[in-house]
């Protein structure tokens, strides 16, 4: 490296350190010595002679000084500083005028003339056929943010990146086409490909954006059918409790009165002071037997509708009970005139919770009603046999107490062997 080069270097690196501004993040002095050394790749690579290559490297030095003074223009400024310095160490005029020539050939939409001017232009955008493409792109998005120039999205500064490298550049010297083209052509490729990840990224976010409006703008809708589906089936499970209970309490009363009969119609005879207890237990088991009969007897309705019902959204064809006499004609009929409803629809549901919900009341009323009696029942029969006991003090207390505990024995198994049916 000559003395010249040398000093330049360590001028330019002077310069730029001292009154380059915080916001070049780019063309700084990292990015000289980068051109720099792209310029001396080509010319130990190319049939270039000593005075040319000096001037390849002041130039490569002092190409972007000018951004110590302004952004626009800095080209004529960096010609114009290195001028000033070359003559101050006495190069001569024809190699400072070649400098400023190669220096003015930067500007990015200018079209290079001589072999140096190529050379120094292919040095300049080195760049964009390098690994370290990415980084250096986004130092120079980060430096035209903070000069206040453009502020560029990821994706507008992926657009404008692929705009260069596919319309804007070229490479003009065998070197640089020969073994900077590919990697520009990869870096390309990679911009391309990461520009498809970006539309298809933001089409997946469109379509997430417009199903979850959709489903906003449903969820009135699924909480409607949620609202329903829960309120029927609520009542649906209360309605078979109900019946459980009530075939319980059936079964246990009919196999108290058939192990009464068994037992105590037999001892009548003997102890006629049992007579009116017996009746007493037995009409008050057979009261709750009906009761319970009534509580879980089915009510089945006509069966029958009309056109002119359907039309006026008066029957309820969720209910098996106004249809099961029509026509199966008849009544895929109303179905397909109900389900292209939807008002209609949940009016029968409506209709179908109001009606099972008057059901509901009817059968735990009465089987409120029926535990009523059987325990009234029983604690007015254990009244009365205690009474006629004590009426008829000749009566062997130990037999009395052994035909109850063998009637509790034998009502206790087959309440047992009921249950056990019934769950199971």
């Amino acid at each position: 490296m000559s003395k010249l080069i040398e000093k330049t270097e360590a001028f330019v690196f002077e310069l730029l350190k001292n009154e380059l501004p915080n916001t070049i993040v780019y063309h700084n002095h990292t990015h000289t010595l980068r051109v720099f050394k792209s310029t001396k790749e080509i010319i130990e690579n190319s049939k270039i002679d000593v005075n040319d290559a000096q001037i390849l490297q002041l130039a490569a030095l002092l190409h972007d000084v000018g951004y110590t003074q302004k952004r626009e223009g800095h080209e004529e400024v960096s010609a114009q500083i290195a001028r000033d310095f070359l003559s101050k160490q006495h190069v001569d005029e024809k190699t400072i005028k070649a400098v400023e020539d190669c220096i003015l050939a930067t500007k990015f939409d200018s079209t290079p003339q001589t072999e140096l001017e190529k050379i120094l232009r292919d040095a300049d955008a080195s760049h964009f056929g390098k690994k370290y493409f990415p980084e250096a792109s986004e130092f120079l998005r980060k430096e035209l943010e903070l000069a206040g120039i453009a502020n560029y999205t990821p994706r507008e500064w992926l657009d404008e990146n692929i705009k260069v490298l596919s319309k804007k550049h070229s490479y003009y010297t065998d070197y640089a086409l020969q073994n900077w083209q590919k990697r520009k052509e990869k870096n390309l490729a990679k911009l391309i490909l990461a520009k498809k990840k970006q539309k298809t990224k933001q089409k997946t976010e469109e379509l997430k954006a417009k199903y979850k409006a959709q489903y906003k703008n449903e969820s009135p809708e699924r909480a409607i059918q949620s609202f329903y589906r829960t309120a029927l089936r609520n009542h649906i499970k209360l309605s078979d409790i109900a019946d459980t209970k009530a075939n319980i309490l059936l079964s246990v009363n009919a196999i108290i009165i058939s192990v009464v009969l068994a037992n105590l119609i037999s001892k009548l005879d003997t102890n006629p002071y049992l007579t009116w207890p017996t009746v007493i237990f037995t009409l008050f088991s057979v009261i709750s037997m009906v009761m319970s009969i009534i509580a879980t007897r089915p009510n089945v309705t006509s069966g029958q509708f009309t056109k002119e019902d359907v039309k006026n959204k008066e029957v309820n064809l969720t209910f098996f009970g106004n249809f099961h006499k029509m026509k199966l004609n008849e009544f895929e009929w109303a179905i397909n005139e109900m389900i292209n409803d939807k008002e209609y629809i949940y009016k029968s549901l409506t209709k179908d919770l109001y009606f099972l919900g008057i059901v509901l009341e009817r059968k735990y009323r009465l089987l409120r009603i029926t535990y009523t009696v059987f325990m009234i029942g029983i604690i007015v029969s254990l009244i009365a046999f205690g009474v006629a006991v004590k009426q008829n003090p000749g009566v062997n207390i130990q037999d009395v107490l052994d035909s109850t505990s063998q009637i509790n024995i034998q009502t206790n198994a087959k309440i047992m062997e009921e249950t056990y049916v019934v769950n199971g």
